[in-house]
């Protein structure tokens, strides 16, 4: 019995190691977006403001385009005939929305008898 606390010691503090590592990396990331949150509150430097100005237009861009912006009649027919293998390999449906997963509750009752 002696061996098996000290496996679940160990087992423990391998969690709660990783749990540590899991929650210095999501604090890094918060800090990193809190820093960009009070960055606007500055002027942005030239090539940044270049940058988001260009993600911004591409974004209105795209959203009056309904999809990719500035793309060839080939893009689409690729596009087109990617799509087509997917529903033929996968059985049709919808590609853009996520499945809708159904999971019946099992009869316990029958499986004892």
């Amino acid at each position: 019995m002696g061996s098996g606390v000290i496996m679940v010691l160990q087992q423990i503090f391998r969690l709660s190691s990783l749990f540590r590592l899991a929650n210095a990396l999501h604090l890094r990331r918060n800090i990193g977006l809190s820093a960009i949150a009070f960055n606007k509150a500055k002027e942005l430097d030239p090539v940044q403001k270049l940058f988001v100005d260009k993600i911004r237009e591409y974004s209105s861009k795209s959203q009056k385009a309904g999809g990719p912006v500035d793309v060839s009649p080939e893009y689409q027919k690729d596009m087109n005939e990617e799509i087509m293998k997917l529903q033929r390999l996968y059985g049709g449906g919808d590609l853009t929305k996520f499945p809708d997963f159904k999971f019946e509750e099992p009869n316990l009752e029958a499986a004892q008898k």
